[in-house]
């Protein structure tokens, strides 16, 4: 299969997540002249195959019609590259339609004064500031946030009609044994979710470079890793740096609107995109917390995760409840997914590659399992009930051989997966849509289907299960339907934000004395 060069690929992806249809015209790709890259020496260009910035090698992805303008600079952090003018003539030569890629925080860390460097900002992405008289340059000088120096870089593209592309750091070749393995570091500090935070405040595109290279590395193993690192543990050779720059492509070809398949080079059009980077789907906020992920379908997670048509989905209102003392809330859902294409589709195993031992990862699915096992718009169905069996088909819509299994199955692998990781799986059982039985009192219950399967799937692993299905029911039946029709943003299926904080709340009741918590409020429906 071509990744995003196929419309109907297009057309299908814009379904499953509920949004407007895309239309095959230009005003659904990018066609830039000039991307711009700004950065420190992990994207710097330098004349040595031993040291080299992934934007030294990023040019080879495209053709002769894209200008590849790479201002990275080594030992710059977001404020020096603002502060010594860098930045400014970048933004000089920027043209409407540009893109400019901006990825820092390797160096934003330092000390914010000294006589050596004085290159480092505030942590985070507040608006506080220091006023320092700057030992290297002798000048007074302001120093803000991480977030604020980032903010104007953002700002001043989109006043020149340009495009600003938010990329978390690079990998550095740090390992450390997690569990039963050996894990290699995501990210130094807490810079990949400051500007994951960026992003949404900008509503600017984000690209997780760390976890998709991350990813490579470990399926690499530490002694290949080890060959692409020669000088020190941050900087890699030319076939580390080409590394990074496929991952950036990847997920450049998952921004919506794409660039045009005709701006890439052959290179550039072999690499498989990541075409979920438009849906920016959150990255764990600190690395030394405990974490509860959440994986599922659109009433986990509805589209982008920003409310678009009323509709919200419960995992993203967990943290109400869940926020203290402090955990990383990591909602990884998407929408229009059945278990079968979160596997096949990568998402699981991003999700799983993120968490540590004594995490917890709740999972729910079924409203998309009852779909076709094969067709040519979403092929997401699976084998009904949860025996092995299973069947061999040429995929419709990939146009791969695939062999589909049960929904007992794929539900069993995650379980399996998790365990082996050190973390606890929770499975729930499905929400109920708001149908009602002939009386018009009672939710309609699914019976032998996908809530019993769950939870016979969850007992027979011995693993904890959350009944959502009845929970939120029988709540729903003794509010009746004209309150329950406020808790929903469609016809029956996905609910209203009064509605995914009344479901999180019920889940995190039951979550919270596993992760020795307890939840005080009063179950009322959710705040408005």
């Amino acid at each position: 299969m071509k990744w995003f060069s196929s419309y109907q690929w297009l057309a299908a992806l814009a379904c499953l997540l509920g949004v407007a249809a895309l239309h095959a015209s230009e005003q659904d790709t990018r066609q830039p002249a000039t991307i711009f890259i700004a950065g420190d020496s992990t994207a710097a260009t330098y004349n040595n195959a031993d040291h080299q910035g992934w934007g030294a090698m990023f040019g080879q992805f495209f053709s002769d019609e894209v200008t590849i303008d790479n201002r990275a600079r080594g030992g710059r952090s977001s404020r020096t590259f603002i502060t010594e003018g860098l930045w400014q003539e970048l933004i000089n030569d920027v043209q409407p339609e540009d893109m400019v890629i901006i990825q820092f925080g390797h160096n934003d860390g330092s000390p914010v004064n000294d006589d050596r460097r004085a290159r480092g900002t505030l942590a985070g992405i507040g608006d506080d500031f220091v006023d320092i008289e700057n030992q290297l340059t002798g000048k007074q000088e302001r120093v803000f946030s991480f977030g604020h120096y980032i903010r104007q870089m953002v700002n001043d593209v989109k006043a020149k009609g340009a495009t600003p592309v938010l990329v978390s750091l690079s990998v550095r070749n740090l390992w450390q044994r997690n569990g039963m393995s050996h894990r290699i570091e995501r990210g130094s500090g807490d810079y990949g979710y400051w500007l994951y935070q960026l992003a949404w405040e900008s509503d600017t595109p984000y690209i997780d470079l760390t976890n998709a290279v991350a990813d490579e590395l470990e399926r690499l193993g530490q002694q290949a890793t080890a060959s692409l690192y020669p000088k020190d543990h941050t900087h890699y050779n030319d076939e580390g740096a080409r590394l990074h720059a496929k991952h950036v492509v990847a997920g450049l070809k998952g921004i919506k609107p794409g660039l045009d398949e005709a701006l890439f080079s052959e290179q550039g059009q072999q690499t498989e995109a990541y075409d979920w980077s438009f849906v920016r789907l959150p990255v764990k906020a600190d690395k030394f917390r405990k974490s509860v992920f959440m994986v599922g379908d659109s009433t986990v997670r509805n589209g982008w995760g920003d409310g678009r048509d009323g509709q919200w989905g419960w995992g993203d209102f967990i943290d109400e409840w869940l926020g203290q003392p402090p955990l990383n809330i990591v909602n990884r859902a998407v929408g229009g997914l059945s278990s079968r294409t979160f596997v096949t589709q990568g998402h699981w195993q991003r999700a799983l590659n993120m968490m540590n031992p004594g995490d917890v990862v709740v999972i729910q699915f079924g409203h998309n399992d009852a779909g076709a096992l094969n067709d040519d718009s979403r092929a997401r169905g699976t084998i009904k009930g949860i025996g092995h069996e299973e069947v061999v088909i040429d995929n419709m819509l990939t146009g791969q051989t695939e062999t589909v299994h049960s929904y007992g199955w794929y539900l069993r692998k995650m379980i399996g997966d998790a365990l082996s990781r050190g973390v606890t799986p929770v499975i729930c059982s499905p929400v109920p849509r708001k149908k009602w039985d002939d009386s018009a009192t009672r939710i309609a219950r699914a019976s032998n289907s996908y809530p019993q399967w769950a939870e016979h799937v969850a007992r027979q692993a011995q693993v904890p299960f959350i009944d959502l299905h009845e929970l939120v029911a029988s709540r729903y039946d003794a509010m009746g339907p004209a309150a329950v029709d406020a808790m929903f943003a469609d016809k029956h299926t996905h609910t209203s934000l009064r509605g995914a904080k009344f479901t999180a709340q019920l889940v995190a009741e039951r979550l919270a004395p596993m992760l020795g918590l307890s939840v005080e409020e009063t179950i009322d429906g959710g705040s408005q």
